[in-house]
């Protein structure tokens, strides 16, 4: 819907009115300015603001504009999560000890983004090392849910979801190895997209003190974040492309087009919870009653079927290689602590908390077995998008819980009265991490405590534009992004 109201307006909406003079980038720049003095004291969405500079390239774009140029995010004001280098802004993925850490180079995405025109409102919180699901810490402080400021945002991307929820800017850029794009916009009521492995450049988002240079991963991704489907995909295409230094530069992906048109010709698989982790009952409502109108819109909708990979294992699979990852730049002493840890499981604890333990501490024999798997899990998604388009999963298995600071490892989630080991929620990101699949996330309704429930949409490896165009479909049928109750 066409918002009248500049601030809530889409990035393509703004960039077509930038274009046509109906508004300048100086304009855009004061209301989301505006919206940061008023809103930020109660939210801390944006820890780090860049204002001056912020009107000083609003100001450029604006003559950039009277000179006829166009680009494709040219005038257009967002933020960028704290974790990506921005030349002259610290990045310290909140650890207290890097508080002074400030890069001198821009990460290839935020050049990308300045490249294409658009004006850097500032940086957005993050939780410590990025390795939450909410986002907190005692450098910048607790970041608030714009639907309940007693409630998180998410994480790691929370920062970047309230932004964009309390009408910071149109845009934003987040990162995601556990969810940490799918649980903010879940929490906030965005969209946000977990692109295929390898298809966004990493290089610049890099935890500080560690060398910046071209990167790959097996699991993490970069990508974008908005309140509306059709700007995520205009975002994607800014950032889309190799890294400028690696080899894979003399190799341009094409993505194919989106597999479908028209929402009703779509063949869609829902799942309403995890083996291993079930929604709520309110969560689960929600995602029904969107399987129920899209079948009512003509779509083909299953509940299940036998090409699906086995998700408890899949679960499995997934804790071991990212905590394999994750735990390989940890000190010694904690690594110590950690095979401590993994000696003391019986044989017999499949747990997820048992298999992350494993994880921290895996064997090079034990990495291989588990890429070996993750190949089959791979192999078995393939055939299941032989006959579907897409997967609808849930992103959390409860709405935003409100703020809890206790110590992480002791932590725990409830749903429905039954409670869980707090990262256990990790095996709904690994649904479409593990495979290194591409998930978009859009809000589909609100559960009876009045905040947002988000669905992950899952694809084909480089299905991006297939999952993209799904969001925007339904988007259009259905309704999207709803404000939140702040002004």
């Amino acid at each position: 819907m066409h918002d009248t109201e500049p601030t809530w307006r889409s990035a393509g909406e703004l960039a077509a009115d930038l274009a046509a003079g109906r508004v300048s980038a100086v304009e855009l720049t004061d209301a989301a300015i505006a919206r940061i003095e008023r809103h930020d004291p109660t939210l801390n969405a944006v820890c780090v603001p860049d204002l001056d500079r912020a009107r000083d390239a609003a100001r450029a774009a604006d003559a950039a504009l009277a000179r006829g140029e166009r680009r494709p995010l040219l005038g257009v004001p967002l933020t960028v999560k704290e974790s990506f280098h921005v030349a002259g802004l610290p990045s310290t993925w909140g650890i207290p000890e890097h508080a002074g850490t400030v890069p001198d180079t821009d990460a290839v995405a935020v050049q990308r983004i300045r490249a294409a025109g658009a004006v850097v409102l500032g940086t957005t919180n993050v939780p410590l090392h990025l390795g939450d699901l909410q986002s907190y810490n005692d450098v910048y402080g607790t970041t608030r849910n714009p639907w309940d400021p007693d409630r998180t945002p998410g994480g790691s991307s929370g920062g970047s979801a309230a932004a964009l929820a309390a009408g910071y800017g149109a845009l934003s850029i987040g990162s995601d190895i556990g969810g940490s794009l799918r649980n903010p916009a879940h929490s906030c009521g965005v969209y946000a997209h977990k692109p295929s492995v390898g298809l966004l450049p990493l290089r610049g988002h890099a935890p500080p003190g560690f060398p910046v240079l071209p990167a790959e991963h097996d699991l993490a991704v970069i990508g974008p974040m908005a309140r509306s489907a059709a700007d995520l995909a205009l975002l994607l295409d800014v950032l889309a492309g190799p890294d400028e230094l690696t080899h894979a530069a003399a190799y341009r992906l094409t993505l194919p087009p989106a597999r479908r048109a028209e929402l009703r010709d779509h063949r869609v698989l829902v799942l309403d919870g995890h083996p291993l982790l079930p929604s709520s009952a309110a969560v689960r409502a929600v995602i029904d009653a969107f399987a129920t109108a899209l079948a009512g819109a003509g779509a083909t909708v299953l509940r299940d079927h036998p090409s699906l990979p086995d998700q408890a294992e899949s679960a499995r699979v997934y804790m071991r290689l990212l905590e394999s990852g994750l735990a390989a730049g940890h000190p010694q002493e904690v690594y110590e602590r950690a095979r401590a840890t993994a000696a003391g499981l019986a044989d017999d604890d499949h747990g997820l908390a048992a298999e992350r333990a494993r994880g921290a501490v895996l064997s090079h024999r034990d990495r291989v077995a588990a890429e070996q798997s993750r190949a089959r899990v791979q192999g078995q998604w393939r055939e299941l998008f032989a006959v579907v388009d897409v997967v609808i999963a849930p992103i959390a298995p409860i709405t935003a819980h409100p703020h809890d600071h206790t110590p992480p490892a002791g932590r725990r989630i409830t749903v429905d009265g039954v409670t869980y080991p707090y990262f256990d929620q990790l095996a709904l990101a690994g649904i479409a991490t593990l495979p290194g699949l591409p998930a978009t996330a859009l809000p589909v309704g609100r559960a009876g405590d009045g905040l947002p429930v988000g669905v992950q949409a899952i694809g084909p490896l480089y299905g991006d534009r297939t999952t993209l165009a799904f969001a925007h479909l339904v988007e259009r049928e259905f309704g999207g992004f709803v404000r939140p109750p702040l002004d």
